[in-house]
């Protein structure tokens, strides 16, 4: 059987169907150790609606929000590099794991998916976050 179709918005989740690999996970404490570090040559990535993002955000971060993932699917590959270390964050890391399966599907090879997305960061390492 072949790969889904591509997905519009929310239906991003049908993708899980057609995934072997798996991404691997960092915790927020590790992320903020990361980010610490100006010299990491990294790809940055939230996955969540711009009205979340306007609330809370971290530095560095590009929004690609799943809504549009119609939109920017298609030149995912000419935007960012697929040997490069590629984070993923949303709010509690469920859509951002979506999105870390869909990358190495689509042949990224270093992808990580925040575990508890900004929330845990705003609640395990920097307060002054916002939560929502």
């Amino acid at each position: 059987m072949g790969k889904p179709p591509a997905p519009d918005g929310h239906a991003f989740y049908s993708l899980s169907t057609a995934m072997t690999s798996m991404p691997s996970e960092i915790s927020v404490q590790d992320l903020a150790l990361m980010l610490a570090d100006p010299s990491g040559d990294r790809q940055l990535i939230d996955v969540r609606e711009p009205h979340e993002v306007e609330i809370a955000a971290l530095p560095g971060f590009e929004t690609l929000s799943l809504s549009c993932f119609a939109q920017w699917s298609g030149t995912i590959q000419e935007r960012y590099n697929p040997d490069k270390e590629t984070v993923v964050l949303c709010h509690h890391g469920i859509r951002s794991d979506q999105m870390a399966h869909w990358l190495v599907d689509q042949g990224f090879s270093k992808v990580k998916n925040v575990v508890g997305g900004i929330d845990a960061y705003s609640r395990l390492v920097d307060a002054t976050i916002p939560r929502y």
